[in-house]
């Protein structure tokens, strides 16, 4: 069966499912045919990316956030009024979706929260049935807990934009935390966490440093502040500055380096405890490794993600790095046992929501064929 798969390739995230999705779909005799990236193409592509997808990967203009001035959050008035302008270019994104899922053949489309992919549905109608997978569907469940402090417009922009993500969707495969019902009425259906195949094979081990990854690199200015009134606790975190060189050593105790996935999956598996802007990956992974985690949340959705994971006893949250705190929180700590059975569940679960579809689809195709003739 031919599976083409669309990603959204801004931050980390959605391009460790694809690579993990492709890696299921793969030892069960599918074939995904190719990658579509959507992402400002002045940036490049992650390295640990391009070296994992073994299907051939094209590029696509897609929308984006830009950040503010200090490089923390996105600036959303900033980033409509630049996607607006560059609307001519999107519409030529759509059309060459279209054309790579016809000319594909592929049987089912695989969307990780590429917003073009949605319009693409929506305005041209393609027969091959479209799944679309990712946690913010979670956040339009109806059984998820918000936290009560939720800006409740950002929030509404958040679940508009998911639900744009998936127009024309068959279903939406909710990755989660913990096991949920099926919310039907929504076609939402909670899955586990995509984790790569590298997690399962990595040495647990706890040495005396804390390991941290940055989506927007403004936040290494607090991380230095703090590092200078606690210069004898050893940092290793990492960021999205391509710029730097690969591992920017400020002294002894504190370096930066720039993302690569083995070795940020190493550091990871032999922390003490582990600082992150709260994206759902790397908490994922944090929690299977059972390191305790200090999540900053730089947007409404990792606001989401954070209050979830704390619901599930993964770690405590702050509005900086405030590392003492997570220092003191390791002294607590119990790891999320059940936590480590569902994500071990994961490919079964979604295997069984991808072949439930395909049939039903085929079905309803050939019934189509049997009234016209």
């Amino acid at each position: 069966m031919k599976v083409l798969f669309i990603v959204q390739g801004e931050g980390r995230g959605h391009l460790t499912q694809a690579i993990a999705m492709e890696r299921l779909l793969t030892n069960h005799g599918y074939h995904v045919t190719e990658v579509l990236v959507g992402k400002n193409l002045s940036k490049r592509l992650p390295g640990f990316f391009t070296r994992n997808i073994q299907a051939p990967i094209k590029q696509f203009s897609s929308p984006n956030f830009l950040p503010t001035r200090s490089n923390k959050r996105a600036n959303i008035p900033y980033s409509l009024l630049y996607n607006l302008l560059k609307l001519p270019e999107y519409a030529e994104s759509m059309r060459f979706i279209h054309q790579r899922i016809k000319e594909s053949q592929a049987d089912i489309v695989i969307n990780f929260y590429e917003l073009l992919t949605g319009f693409t549905y929506f305005l041209f109608r393609p027969s091959a049935p479209l799944v679309c997978i990712g946690h913010q569907y979670l956040f339009l469940h109806k059984d998820f807990q918000l936290p009560a402090s939720i800006n409740k417009t950002e929030l509404f922009l958040l679940n508009m934009f998911s639900r744009l993500t998936s127009l024309g969707a068959s279903k939406r495969l909710a990755l989660s935390f913990r096991s949920m019902n099926p919310d039907k009425k929504r076609n939402i259906f909670a899955v586990p966490p995509l984790l790569r195949q590298d997690i399962f094979y990595q040495e647990v081990s706890q040495h005396n440093y804390i390991h941290g990854y940055m989506v927007n690199a403004g936040f290494a200015e607090n991380v230095y502040e703090w590092h200078k009134k606690c210069p004898e606790v050893q940092l290793r975190f990492f960021w999205d500055r391509w710029e730097e060189e690969p591992v920017k050593r400020i002294d002894d105790t504190l370096s930066f380096y720039q993302l690569d996935d083995t070795l940020f999956l190493r550091q990871m598996a032999g922390c003490k405890a582990y600082a992150s802007t709260a994206g759902f990956e790397s908490i994922c992974e944090a929690m299977y490794f059972r390191k305790p985690i200090l999540m900053v949340p730089a947007h409404i959705e990792q606001e989401c993600n954070a209050y979830d994971a704390m619901q599930n006893g993964a770690g405590i949250i702050d509005n900086n790095f405030n590392l003492e705190r997570l220092l003191e929180f390791t002294k607590t700590y119990q790891p999320n046992v059940k936590f480590t059975y569902w994500v071990q569940s994961a490919e079964s679960i979604i295997l069984n929501e991808l072949e439930s579809l395909v049939p039903t689809h085929f079905e309803e195709q050939m019934y189509m064929v049997e009234e016209f003739i």
